[in-house]
């Protein structure tokens, strides 16, 4: 089903080897959080999707690597740390999107953008399959 649909919105995708049940669990233990299960879905189909020069949705091993690092920055004292946030993918500019989460859990199928400028994060989808469609079609601007 993703990579059907990916393919039908980003022409240059390249899929990865799926997931493995321990690499979907890692994440978990890693970020004390739960994923969303359309995440989850779509990295048991590929482990990322990437084109020759961009990621389009991290793989796992980068999404861990990616928001410890995000969340272990000290600068963000002067405005909102976005440890509420799960991010899968960037913007190539620094913007960041990703799940609202509270208490390791995912609060709902939003996608929200995330400022690293000001640290001011807003909806910018209801969901993974209309991130995807908006943000690659370039219905999405930030």
């Amino acid at each position: 089903m993703w990579k059907n649909y990916l393919s039908s919105i980003i022409k240059d995708s390249q899929f990865k080897v799926p997931a493995t049940e321990k690499e979907i669990i890692s994440i978990k233990k890693e970020l004390n959080t739960e994923l969303p299960k359309k995440l989850t879905e779509l990295y048991k189909e590929t482990n990322g999707v990437d084109s020759e020069y961009y990621s389009y949705i991290w793989s796992t091993d980068q999404m861990v690597r990616e928001n410890l690092s995000v969340w272990g920055i000290e600068e963000y004292e002067n405005y909102k740390k976005p440890d509420n946030l799960l991010f899968f993918v960037d913007a190539g500019n620094g913007e960041l999107f990703g799940y609202l989460i509270v208490d390791g859990k995912v609060q709902n199928e939003d996608i929200y953008g995330w400022n690293h400028e000001d640290g001011s994060q807003k909806i910018i989808a209801s969901s993974l399959e209309e991130f995807i469609k908006r943000w690659y079609s370039g219905g999405i601007s930030i």
